[in-house]
């Protein structure tokens, strides 16, 4: 065991089934130091974490931490060894207020448990970060960014010495996430240590100190942060060089598409109501869609596509109005949907990769013809569509559940745009998705776009909507915040806009 580090991982192998999730996996941190965990997905990053936090046993590898052998059979022998972990989906009882949710499951004698001094201590270690969050506030009245920083406190509550995070910025705001690593740097000043999983280079460029690259479930290559570039780092995850931005064509089209007249919808909840909603899309046009999830951004996707219905104002498609046109109406007129959950809305998990490529289209030619179906047709259809969208396995008899999520997703890419659509609603088209798989969807929807297509791309990552937009708009509460041309607008004012400030007051020209 090397003095220097805190936390070694030897040759660390984990089998499910006859997959080698990890394969001899070596992983060491240092304290006092933010280490970056990388590679797709399937790489074996939350296989490696999972072990490290106790979900898992390990096949074959050793675990030492301070310098002594550990077995850690479960996240309690985790958390008594100074490991906590913040799951990218948070585990807060909303019923409760943060004192109570950051001493849950310590003691099971409530007779014992002085509800005043928890109080008190969880608002010193608040204060103490910076937090701001009040200790006796209730979980499900606070913002995101505050309830992860309820995790957070859970973590150091507990006395961790070492902080796992997973996907930490995913539903951040940029001034959250500014907040988060201002947390993460004094944090690791007291010579702890973070592990920092993150599909975003540039936050692994600006937070970390060093990268382990993982890739096919084995080790790659550890690098100093300072030494290497977002570029290498991309190519070393997936093995190949991967394009980070993409040279966008300008929009040559004044002509509308898509327009929303003064849309208002009902919404989930109060906040996510539509009010008043108008937008413009033209032709050749990629118009990115950036928020916090659950400000209106489902409601407005449903509306567009006919699952919800519109209480007052317009929908046209090409001039026509599509208001209470049914769904199936709207895809004929060349409308196409990239789903926000491709499990649940996008694809049918029991039928195989041909049959859920022609889902749209299976009783027309010349899928069928005279009535009868042409099975024949549908695999020839599907073989090509395979082959030119790079499903893997290339077998359209399997069974779409098996597939991975960026498979799972060239299959239903595969489906919407041999269609040729005017229109293209892709929702979240990356989410879950590794570097590749993304780079990928975002190649596809820029040759729609450069074929003439109007895309709306609604998306909580706001640097695939800055990547691939042409136009932005911002929403908060169900209404547009704001509307700006990447890269003309300080992520800063982009980050108000998304806590609810609108443009004018920016003081932003229009």
């Amino acid at each position: 065991m090397d003095t220097q580090n805190i936390l070694e991982m030897r040759n660390i192998t984990k089998k499910f089934a006859n997959v080698k999730a990890c394969n001899g996996v070596t992983f060491f941190v240092k304290p006092g130091e933010v280490h970056a965990l990388l590679g797709e997905n399937g790489a074996g990053k939350t296989t490696l974490m999972n072990i490290l936090y106790g979900f898992y046993r390990p096949d074959e590898g050793e675990i030492y931490l301070k310098g002594q052998l550990t077995d850690i059979h479960s996240p309690k022998d985790a958390i008594s060894l100074g490991i906590g972990m913040v799951h990218q989906h948070f585990m807060l009882v909303p019923t409760l207020t943060v004192a109570e949710n950051v001493i849950l499951g310590l003691t099971a004698n409530l007779k014992k448990l002085d509800m005043e001094k928890a109080v008190e201590k969880v608002q010193q270690l608040s204060d103490q970060f910076n937090f701001q969050v009040n200790a006796k506030a209730l979980v499900k009245d606070l913002s995101i960014g505050a309830q992860q920083k309820v995790e957070l406190l859970k973590a150091i509550y507990r006395g961790a010495d070492i902080l796992i995070l997973d996907e930490p910025t995913a539903v951040l705001t940029p001034q959250e996430v500014k907040e988060l690593f201002t947390i993460l740097r004094q944090f690791v000043a007291m010579g702890k240590s973070v592990i920092f999983i993150s599909h975003k280079l540039w936050e692994v460029m600006q937070i970390s100190n060093r990268v382990t690259v993982l890739r096919q479930g084995g080790f790659v290559d550890v690098v100093q942060t300072a030494e290497t570039t977002k570029e290498v780092l991309a190519d070393m995850m997936v093995g190949r060089s991967v394009v980070l931005e993409y040279a966008k064509t300008p929009v040559a089209s004044s002509e509308a598409l898509l327009a929303l007249h003064g849309v208002c919808a009902e919404g989930d909840l109060p906040v996510s109501c539509l009010n008043e909603f108008s937008l413009c899309i033209k032709k050749g046009e990629v118009v990115g869609v950036a928020g916090v999830d659950g400000n209106g951004q489902r409601e407005l996707a449903e509306s567009i596509m006919g699952l919800r219905a519109v209480t007052k104002g317009q929908v046209c498609l090409n001039g026509k109005d599509i208001t209470d046109m049914p769904i199936r109406k709207r895809i004929k007129l060349g409308m196409a949907h990239i789903p926000e959950d491709r499990l649940k809305q996008g694809l049918v998990l029991d039928f195989t990769v041909a049959e859920n490529m022609v889902l749209d289209t299976y009783d027309e030619p010349p899928l069928t013809c005279k009535g009868i179906f042409q099975p024949q047709k549908m695999q020839d259809i599907a073989q090509e569509l395979i082959k030119e969208f790079d499903v893997r396995p290339p077998n359209y008899d399997a069974i779409v559940r098996n597939f991975s999520g960026g498979n799972q997703q060239k299959v239903i890419l595969a489906r919407e745009f041999t269609r040729s659509p005017q229109f293209i609603l892709a929702v979240q088209p990356t989410r879950g998705l590794d570097i590749g798989a993304t780079e990928f969807v975002h190649r596809r929807l820029l040759a729609e776009k450069e074929k003439g297509a109007a895309v709306l791309m609604i998306s909580a990552d706001l640097d695939e909507v800055l990547l691939v937009s042409d136009r932005v708009i911002v929403m908060y509460e169900g209404r547009i915040m704001g509307e700006f041309i990447p890269g003309e607008v300080l992520i800063t004012d982009i980050g108000l806009m998304m806590g609810g400030t609108p443009q004018e007051r920016l003081g932003v020209c229009e």
